[in-house]
């Protein structure tokens, strides 16, 4: 008699929980989509800094090869003496290192301290391409022993 009751329990509570397996299944669905979603959001956070990142490394080397071009004008390797342009631009080559960077920004400013001239070179680069763009800008002091 106990078993008869024992079950018949059984199927009152089965009968009751009609329909629960489907809210557990949507409410886990829910979950799961909306740490699919973070993810995703996470990701395209983390492409975007490693983009910036590079842009960043190119600019920074862009602007240090600028440098690198005014110096070269400066003390040029024949020995003569050259110029200080107050600004001027030069063009990076058209390697893949320097891709997406444009003109370079030189500027030049020449003071005289105890006899001995010091040339102060700036160089600013920006590299980027649509929405995204990233600038860096480096300064040489050179003096030329004399």
């Amino acid at each position: 008699m106990f078993l008869k009751s024992n079950s018949s329990l059984n199927t009152r509570l089965a009968s009751r929980q009609k329909g629960s397996m489907l809210v557990i299944a949507i409410f886990v669905l829910t979950v799961m989509f909306l740490l699919a979603a973070a993810l995703i959001n996470i990701s395209q956070h983390e492409d975007k800094a490693l983009t910036q990142e590079v842009w960043g490394a190119r600019a920074l080397f862009t602007a240090n090869s600028g440098a690198d071009a005014a110096l070269a004008r400066l003390f040029p390797l024949d020995g003569s003496q050259g110029t200080c342009e107050m600004s001027s631009v030069w063009t990076p080559p058209a390697l893949v290192g320097f891709s997406s960077c444009h003109d370079v920004h030189l500027t030049c400013r020449a003071f005289t301290a105890d006899t001995v001239t010091q040339y102060l070179i700036g160089s600013k680069a920006i590299c980027g391409s649509g929405e995204l763009r990233v600038s860096r800008q480096v300064e040489v002091l050179a003096k030329k022993e004399g």
